[in-house]
């Protein structure tokens, strides 16, 4: 386990090894959508907008001085979800260094369900979109091309700032929600897969 600029991270690999000897406590900060698709076999779906550290500290049931792990898709999120954390006063919390990718590519076990449109695609489709449209409609109203502008950005903001505001707002629609009893459990239907 290493530290980075003040953030604690482990590998997956070294992360694995810990579970095999010992239960390790995993949290996978992604969108339930993402989480559904692809998740390390021990994980539970704790969305990064709906952490609430004290509550889970709370819930760990007297074991919150053992370290707590989160993941997401590459570690940024991660990384965000445990300054959340550290912010509420609890230190002992290791993000996993390359998220669920440099895990399904270390061949650790996965469970895999529904795929869908990842986020990332649906902002590119509905950005791209934009822009064509207002593009298009400013040779009938000049006003328009203020549409391909704004969400250039928007654009540039969320590579700046590392957040992205059409994707959370796209997070929230109805194609993007994981109905209840789908694969957002431990309990999946889809069998751990390599």
């Amino acid at each position: 386990m290493k530290a980075t600029q003040d953030v604690a991270c482990i590998s997956p690999q070294e992360l694995a090894d810990r579970d095999a000897r010992s239960n390790v406590d995993l949290i996978d900060v992604r969108t339930p959508l993402e989480y559904r698709e692809v998740h390390a076999l021990t994980a539970r779906n704790v969305p990064l907008d709906q952490l609430d550290p004290q509550a889970i500290m709370t819930a760990r049931n007297g074991h919150a001085e053992q370290p707590l792990y989160l993941i997401c898709k590459s570690g940024s999120r991660g990384e965000k979800a445990l300054r959340k954390f550290h912010d509420a006063g609890f230190t002992n919390v290791v993000n996993v260094s390359g998220g669920t990718e440099a895990w399904v590519d270390a061949g650790l076990p996965v469970i895999r369900g529904k795929k869908a449109v990842s986020l990332e695609r649906q902002v590119r489709i509905a950005a791209g979109f934009l822009v064509m449209i207002g593009g298009l409609l400013s040779f009938w109203n000049v006003y328009f091309a203020l549409v391909p502008a704004v969400v250039g950005g928007g654009l540039m903001a969320a590579g700046i700032t590392d957040t992205c505001a059409m994707g959370m707002m796209l997070a929230k629609m109805p194609w993007n929600q994981v109905k209840s009893g789908g694969c957002c459990g431990n309990t999946c239907s889809g069998a751990a897969k390599h």
